[in-house]
Order: structure tokens, then sequence, then C-alpha cells
């Protein structure tokens, strides 16, 4: 037999038996969501953002490059949990308790329900049925109401923060939501004391490092959802994280990110043949402003680069409890982003407020935006690459022998599903709590994990407010809400620079023609029709009501 070949089947034979062995056991699960991360965002992916124990999963484990989210953050919620596209799960739109979206009632489509729908099971209700216990503790944004929290979608425990983003310091902190329900424990409203030094990324760590100590009482498995709010606006940050960033920025957002391009293709993370995206209209070049303008826009990213290290130690403390529970080396982490950086710069703050002060409330803007999608195009909401991709890093070290690996398969954020569903042995069911439920979209990575191949997706689908795209193989078609098809050959360019669609009608149309059969599959409606539908709604005074119970 061929040496290379031989050398392959053994360690493909290896990397079986491991699988097997760790099978033997049932691994832990640990997925972990930030929000609004950027590509480029974690050290190892290019930044000089400090991000330790996020990159040891990298080092231990497994890179993926060309993995999708569904670029918003409750849409892609709905497709993490439950391995559909999120028109499917019911969470084509928004959910938010100051836009609701269109309900099934009102407009006839399943696919704007609001929460998840009855014809969608979660990774939590799968994995507790086989035998697992399930905890959370983060970000929910799948349903406001009782009914729709993440004890009626399967974890025994949760801490939970319902809303898209809220002040860091405290619910009662300054925010124009602070009227609404914003945590739960469990069914229960929950409130820090008063007086009581609360951030809000310190206590989502510290209750799923605490949820996983609780565990040397259990002898089952567990699955911890850990779904951070950060680096999500409004931009707050201990005023000690940010000192130490002070300064780090005033290099300016375009030094900055041709920096950050070069570390990438270093590391492998991108080609070098795939130029930087242009610098967006109405971001100015950095040498163009005054020092005033520079200090400003520095404290900003300084706040947000604290933001992100206050995830990454705090991940470093759930770490240190799988170790000190003799659990880490048979626990399966995931790492991934909901969607890309975000370019709003709301206003809701204290005029004059300092940024990053519970009295601020305001993002980073589209410059420092620009920095975290190095180098690819466009944000959050976005269907461009820069709005859709997302690292992620997968580490299991009873399985993966074989640390530091990058694989350039491409990937989509249903596919995480059925990962933790083959990791754990669980079936995907047929019926659950009396519904048929939707045969699953998604594919596992496993194989991906353990140095082998895929039969992976032959097309992905995406619909955003209007927004839509395809991709096939090397080819991908995108358009703005309202906008004509765009297509890019991303093999060549996956900064989406040389739109090819006057030149490749043929393949306009094939991608095209699939579009349509996928949206009418998933009841993507038309979004100007969901809009005039939403207003009319909100005009009579219409509210969201609860799910039903399951």
């Amino acid at each position: 037999m061929h040496t290379a070949r031989l050398s392959f089947l053994l360690a493909f034979l290896a990397c079986q038996g491991a699988l097997a062995a760790a099978r033997g056991s049932r691994p832990n699960i640990v997925l972990v969501l930030a929000d609004d991360l950027g590509y480029s965002d974690l050290g190892s992916y290019g930044s000089e953002i400090a991000t330790p124990n996020i990159d040891a999963l990298a080092t231990r484990g497994v890179r993926f490059t060309r993995f999708y989210n569904a670029t918003r953050c409750c849409p892609s919620r709905a497709s993490l949990l439950t391995g559909l596209y999120p028109h499917q799960a019911g969470v084509g739109h928004m959910v938010d308790h100051r836009f609701a979206p269109v309900r099934e009632k009102a407009g006839g489509a399943p696919s704007y329900l609001g929460h998840l729908s009855e014809r969608a099971v979660t990774i939590a209700e799968v994995l507790r049925a086989s035998g697992y216990r399930t905890l959370m503790s983060g970000k929910w944004h799948l349903g406001p109401d009782k009914g729709t929290w993440p004890v009626d979608r399967g974890f025994d425990r949760s801490f939970a923060h319902l809303h898209q983003g809220m002040n860091y310091f405290g619910p009662k902190a300054g925010f124009s939501n602070d009227d609404d329900l914003q945590l739960v424990v469990d069914g229960e409203p929950w409130e820090p004391a008063p007086g009581v030094d609360f951030y809000l990324t310190d206590e989502i760590s510290d209750r799923a490092a605490a949820m996983i100590r609780e565990q040397a009482k259990d002898a089952r498995p567990f699955f911890l959802y850990l779904p951070y709010t950060a680096p999500h606006w409004p931009l707050h940050a201990r005023p000690a994280d940010i000192a130490k960033h002070k300064g780090t920025y005033t290099v300016g957002w375009d030094e900055l990110r041709a920096r950050r391009h070069r570390k990438m293709i270093d590391l492998g993370i991108v080609d070098a043949k795939w130029p930087l995206s242009p610098r967006p209209k109405g971001v100015p070049a950095w040498d163009s402003l005054t020092p005033v303008q520079k200090a400003d826009w520095d404290l900003k990213m300084a706040v947000y680069a604290a933001m992100v290290e206050s995830m990454d130690a705090g991940l470093g403390r759930v770490m240190r409890a799988l170790a000190d529970l003799g659990a880490e080396q048979n626990t399966l982490v995931l790492f991934l982003s909901d969607n890309g950086p975000s370019s709003e710069a709301p206003q809701d703050g204290t005029p004059g407020a300092v940024v990053g002060t519970a009295a601020s409330f305001t993002g980073y803007g589209s410059p420092w935006a620009n920095l975290s999608a190095t180098p690819l195009r466009d944000f959050k909401r976005s269907l461009f690459e820069g709005g859709i991709s997302t690292p992620l890093l997968a580490s299991w070290p009873a399985v993966i022998r074989k640390g530091g690996v990058i694989r350039h398969d491409l990937g989509h954020i249903i596919d995480v599903m059925a990962t933790c569903l083959d990791a754990a042995g669980a079936r995907y069911p047929t019926t659950f709590a009396k519904h048929t439920i939707i045969p699953l979209e998604g594919k596992s990575l496993l194989p991906l994990l353990t140095g082998g191949k895929r039969a992976g997706h032959d097309t992905l689908y995406w619909e955003h407010e209007g927004a839509r795209a395809v991709r096939r193989g090397r080819w991908k078609l995108v358009a703005p809400r309202g906008a004509a098809w765009q297509l890019y050959d991303l093999e060549a360019d996956r900064t989406e620079i040389t739109d090819l669609a006057a030149k490749q009608p043929a393949v306009v149309k094939d991608l095209a023609a699939r579009y349509e059969t996928w949206a009418q599959r998933g009841s993507v409606r038309p979004f100007d029709e969901a809009w005039k539908l939403y207003q009319e709604l909100r005009a009579q005074g219409w509210k969201q009501k609860p799910a039903p119970a399951r």
C-alpha cells in the first residue's frame, strides 16, 4: 500500500477509535455564541485583541475559515438551536419587544412567528430526551413572553437575558427598555440586588461556571448553551479593562485593518489573492481626522476590545470549572458568532456621558466594524461576506488528537444541531411534543473535526429583510433589498469586489431559480409585504402573545 495512503488510513482509524471511546461515555457539550463579533476579532483569526482562552480552543482543536451564520441575532439563534433555516424555525424576522414580527394568525406565514415554531425542536429538547442535563446562561432573544423562554424549550436550568441588548451594569442602570422584563432565572423574573457590583458578561460566565460545578452531583452528561451578549452594543466595560486599551487604537482603522489582513494571510485564514475590500462610503480616512476625533474613536474601540477580553476571561473561568470537574477532555466546545460586526451606533444615553460608562449608550459604528470584518465586505444585517461569516472553533481533546488544524470546508450555522446530536449519539426526531417536526437541514461537522471528509451542502441560502443570497460551490449570488442580483466567484474573490453577473447570465439564472424554490419551501415572504402588515398591526396596538406550552 502506498505510504501516504497507509498513513491516512492509520490516522483515520485512530480518530475513529478515539471517537468510539469518547462516545462510550457520552461527551459534555458547551456551545458558546458571541454577539456581533467580527470575523477578525479573535487573536487566532488575526486580531490585536488578546483572547487567549478562546484561542486555546484553536490550539488544541480546529478552526473553520468558511463558516456562515444567518446575519442577525435572533435568526441565527433560531438556526443554531434547531438546525433549520430561520424561517422554518418561525424566526424569519427580528424578535423584538418593540418591533413585533408578523404572526401566523395575522399573516398566514408560519415563518414569522416571533418565537420558535412548534414544528422545530431545539438541541436542548432532543438532548434532554436523550439523557442529558441541559443548561443555559446568556442571551435568549427568541421570545420575550412566558411560554417562549428557555425553560419552555428544553432547558433544565437557565439564566437568560431575554432581549437584544441591555445596560451591562444592570437592567435599571439606564436604558430605554428599563420598564421591560430583561432577566429571568428558570421561569421567574430576576434582578441583581441594589448596590451589587453587576456586569452582565461576568454574570453570564459565573453562572455558567457554577452550573458546571453543580454537575459533580449529577452523573448525566450535560449540554451548556453559553450565548454571550458581548460585544453587542451598548459599549460598556469596567474602567480598568478599558484603561488597558486606551491609546492602542490611535494608529487608526486603516493601518490596523492592513495589519490584521497581513496576519490573517500568515495564519492561513484568508488567501493572499483576496484584496482588502474598500473602505465603505461615509468612513473617512483616519489621517483626515482631528486629534479630538481620533481620541473619541480610540475610546470607542478600546471599550469594544475590553468587552471582547471580558468575554474571553469569562470563558476561561468556565473552562477552569470543566477542568476542576475532570471533564475537560471529554467535552466538545464550539465557539462562533451570531453575525458579523454591527455598524449600528444608537444614541440612547445621557447626553455628554463618557463612552463605556453606565450612562452612555452607543456602538462603535461602521469605521470600527469595518476593522472587525477584515478583510470582508459589509456588516451585520447584510448578506455580503462580512455580514454572514463567523469564526468557528471546535475543541474536543478526547477526540481531536491533532490541534491547530485549519479547515476551509464550507459550513453553516444549521450544522451545529446535527454536530451536537452526532457527538452525543442522539437522534433527531420526526415528532416531538405531539407535533410533526420539520426535517433537519444541517449536516454534522464531526467528520471534519476528526480529520475526515463529509458530504457537504450542495447549496446554501439566506434571506433577511428582503436581502437574498445563494451559495453553490464557488459561486455566490447576492442582492441587497430592492437591488438586482450580483454574482461573485468566492474562490477567486471572497471580498466580493468584481461582480460577474453580466458575464455569467446562466449561473445567475440557475442560482436565482434555486433561491425561489427554497424561498417557497421556507415560506419566505416579500419584505415589503411583511413590513406593511407589521405597520398595520402596530397601528392597531397589536401585541405578541405567548406561544403554546410544549
